[in-house]
């Protein structure tokens, strides 16, 4: 009996031996197996074998050394013999169970679905997660601090009003920039679920947000320049949609470039259309007609001496009805549309205007993240001409409603301690705005536009929808969330900004931050103008000192304008 347990022993080491240098070996087969059973059929696979049921075979040198020795009785070979055959027993074991997926599947659909099907659908399960799941924060991009030229200044300077007391709870926008820019939510140059998808792994929603513009079919030619040159240096990288209004349908021209009218020949108007000029969605909206035309309660006699008045006097388009509809509607009415229900953030895009810089962090997002209500890039005197009684209501209403001004609302800066207290006319030129939607939906906002429009002066007057979006941001919203956008450089018609040490990302010329304070307002008009410009009462602080012994009679006395004492022009690296 001690001879057919040692050998029980030997063979278990060598079945032990050979089972290792078989699982090794097997891991790399059993991944082709899996591959050939989910993409071909294993009977039509000619390298496909039944699996054996034993772990090892004894080799025949393991055999030979349990030889029985000579002189044996028959019964003891007979009885060695036994013990080989159960030991050979011993070496077999049962067929080992294998993992499937399919025992998770209840019994009446398992004959319905093949291991194949099974397989392509985790494949695509595993593919969903990895795209939708955010990775980790220590998988989150790193700041990469890139040694540039000692002339360019931080790209991320921020222009920031002077508030008597900063909250701590205030979002920090610079360190933002800091962290959020060079294109860090841009997203892939393709179209598709891909868009959509990919913002979730930053961690964080993609705003609600659209680009709004206001245009007529004949001024296709203009849009398709803002388009241009938005699209190339921005949202391009962004995807945003372009919502287009107008206050008749748009024509297959404006749309897709149809033919509708006779061109020069080898003119390719096709590249021309909206639609060849973007890869975002693009919608065509038309302006509902109450909203577009003369209310009920307008008095139609007063309003066509209106008309001819402001155009003796040279109020620029006093004369044109249209334009009173346009401010009408941008003042308070383009938010209540029904197709921008479905966003949260605007951008306003007018026909022929100029984008010079490239802007390499989302401009949305950056609103949305820092808590800003509205943004814009040239903050200039307006002719008074225009609104004659709009402070005179304004004052109203805040007397009638005290409770809907915000507990930190900033007037000052609008107000001229020389004249009065009145209105300085100054104004953020609405023509490049980004705003939260939601803010001008809210209550005040909407009560403050009923009582302008019940008054006449969009008719009577020629309110103007810049001034009353400053005034209504100014009342309703602390500064601290109103945002210069310094960085952006952009032209319209004469206004033209252009931020200081620019030349490694815009094609412009640097301006200095009052370029355009009274370019709608000339220097020779009547007009009262404040003592400091408007961007500098906004800003406050250092943007108000000036140098030493400069009075601003002094300058004027030898035919400057007055505005040219100051410590800061803007353009300091």
């Amino acid at each position: 009996m001690v001879l057919p347990r040692i050998s029980k022993i030997s063979c278990t080491l060598e079945s032990l031996t050979v089972y290792s240098l078989i699982t090794r070996k097997g891991i790399m087969g059993m991944l082709d197996a899996a591959l050939r059973k989910l993409f071909r059929s294993p009977e039509k696979d000619p390298s496909h074998r039944k699996p054996t049921r034993l772990l090892a075979t004894p080799s025949h040198a393991a055999i030979a050394d349990f030889d029985i020795p000579s002189g044996t009785s028959s019964s003891s070979s007979s009885s060695s013999a036994s013990s080989l055959s159960s030991s050979s027993t011993f070496w077999r074991s049962p067929t080992p169970s294998i993992w499937s997926p399919r025992r998770y599947i209840p019994s009446k659909f398992r004959k319905n679905i093949s291991k194949r099907q099974i397989g392509v659908l985790l494949c695509l399960l595993l593919t969903l997660l990895i795209w939708i799941i955010p990775p980790p924060r220590t998988w989150s991009r790193r700041i990469l601090h890139v040694n540039v030229p000692h002339h360019i200044t931080n790209p991320y300077q921020v222009f920031r009003p002077i508030a008597e007391a900063a909250k701590k709870h205030s979002s920090d926008p610079q360190r933002w920039l800091e962290h959020n820019s060079n294109n860090k939510y841009a997203l892939p140059s393709r179209s598709g679920i891909f868009n959509t998808i990919s913002p979730y792994r930053h961690g964080t929603t993609k705003p609600r947000a659209a680009l709004i513009s206001l245009v007529r079919n004949s001024e296709l030619e203009g849009i398709v320049q803002s388009m241009t040159q938005l699209e190339f240096h921005w949202n391009r990288k962004y995807h945003y949609p372009w919502v287009f209004f107008n206050d008749e349908p748009f024509s297959n021209e404006f749309k897709v470039g149809a033919l509708t009218r006779v061109v020069p020949p080898f003119t390719d108007v096709s590249q021309a259309a909206t639609q060849n000029r973007t890869s975002s969605k693009i919608y065509y909206e038309v302006v509902p007609k109450d909203h577009w035309s003369l209310p009920d309660w307008i008095d139609e006699g007063r309003f066509m001496n209106s008309l001819e008045y402001l155009g003796a006097i040279g109020v620029g388009k006093g004369w044109m009805i249209s334009y009173r509809h346009m401010c009408r509607w941008n003042s308070g009415f383009f938010y209540r549309h029904p197709r921008l229900k479905d966003f949260d953030w605007y951008w306003r895009v007018e026909p022929d205007v100029h984008f010079f810089c490239d802007i390499d962090y989302d401009v949305f997002r950056f609103m949305r993240d820092n808590n800003m209500k509205y943004g814009f890039n040239m903050n200039i005197l307006d002719d008074a001409r225009s609104f004659p009684s709009l402070w005179s209501r304004t004052r109203s209403f805040i007397n009638a409603h005290p409770e809907l001004i915000h507990p930190e609302a900033e007037l000052d800066w609008l107000l001229d301690a020389r004249n009065s207290g009145d209105y300085n006319n100054c104004q953020f030129f609405s023509n490049f705005e980004v705003g939260d939607l939601n803010f001008f939906r809210g209550q005040a906002n909407e009560q403050y536009f009923n009582w302008l429009d019940r008054g006449g002066g969009f008719y009577y007057e020629r309110f103007g929808d810049a001034p009353i979006h400053t005034l209504s941001v100014a009342m309703f919203a602390p500064k601290r969330e109103i945002w210069f956008f310094r960085d952006i450089g952009y032209q319209h018609d004469i206004n033209r900004h252009c931020p200081p040490d620019s030349a490694h990302r815009c094609s412009c010329e640097p301006t200095p931050i009052d370029e355009n304070f009274y370019r709608l307002v000339p220097l020779e008009s009547p007009q009262k103008k404040p003592d400091d410009t408007c961007i500098r009462q906004f800003l406050g602080g250092p943007w108000l000192e000036t140098k030493p012994g400069w009075s601003q009679e002094g300058e004027r006395m030898f035919g400057g304008d007055g505005y040219h004492g100051y410590e800061l022009t803007g353009l300091e690296g």
